[in-house]
């Protein structure tokens, strides 16, 4: 019944935020100015993706977070592109030292932006161990002094003891979670491993905001009191990747034979958001 009413719950907003979100538009032009659609087979576009890789050591094991997978490299394993859809897969085996391969994928070196509306459509994994992600990080993370200085844009996080519950987030010097101040939001998104959903941001100069099949669930505004609290004046690149175990991912414990696990992403599209 709790879940029936979850989805009853997320229908009602969807379908008003659908319309006060029509009526937000109408005023507002969009620009498509880059999007990959993933009509092809085979790897990822080496013209619009590069490649993360490994497990973060020396500088940064466990990729900060105690994660347990191995990042790879052109490997259809984990990172491929069929039947119109990427696949971003994670899987149990041996590789290095870790015994989890999974891909992510970023745009740094390809393409970067400052402000503008993100889309991503895609379809999520779950059991518990799986952390997937969509998110942004600054292309210069020197700028303004390294992580969280730098800022990070979280459009999308799921972890898969909490399947039901997607979550953005925004990190700044004076934001984040280690200190307790972190800004977020979750919402329920009972099928999100079973339909795809568009998860999207919408970042200008004076705020950004989430959103889920437009539903406005997160707004980070500019305090306009520097770049502690909004370091988001600068260009970032788009990442998306499967992460295993870890402090968030692992928190409940892992189920590895229900491996291997996906997320399927149905397009990518950026655009100009026109005045």
């Amino acid at each position: 019944m709790l879940n029936k009413i979850h989805i009853l719950f997320a229908t009602f907003l969807l379908l008003n935020a659908c319309q006060n979100r029509a009526l937000e538009m109408d005023n507002t032009e969009l620009k498509l100015v880059w999007s990959d659609e993933f009509d092809y087979t085979g790897i990822p576009d080496s013209t619009k993706w590069a490649y993360s890789i490994g497990d973060g050591c020396p500088e940064l094991c466990g990729w900060g977070n105690n994660e347990l997978q191995y990042y790879t490299y052109e490997n259809l394993k984990n990172t491929r592109v069929e039947d119109g859809l990427l696949i971003i897969e994670v899987h149990k085996e041996d590789l290095e030292n870790s015994e989890f391969t999974s891909g992510k994928l970023v745009t740094k070196g390809k393409q970067d932006w400052q402000y503008g509306r993100f889309e991503i459509r895609a379809k999520l994994p779950s059991t518990k161990g799986v952390w997937s992600a969509i998110w942004m990080m600054p292309t210069d993370p020197s700028h303004y002094g390294g992580w969280p200085k730098c800022g990070e844009i979280d459009i999308m996080e799921n972890v898969g003891y909490d399947p039901d519950t997607v979550e953005a987030s925004a990190h700044t010097g004076s934001y984040y979670f280690t200190i307790n101040t972190q800004k977020h939001e979750r919402l329920v998104v009972p099928d999100n491993s079973e339909e795809f959903h568009i998860y999207s941001l919408e970042w200008e100069e004076d705020e950004y905001r989430v959103f889920v099949d437009d539903i406005n669930y997160f707004t980070f505004k500019n305090e306009g009191t520097g770049f502690m609290e909004w370091p988001f004046d600068q260009k970032f690149y788009l990442i998306l990747n499967i992460a295993y175990g870890g402090n968030w991912g692992g928190q409940k414990g892992l189920d590895s034979e229900k491996l291997p696990q996906k997320m399927e992403v149905d397009y990518v599209r950026v655009y100009e958001i026109l005045k």
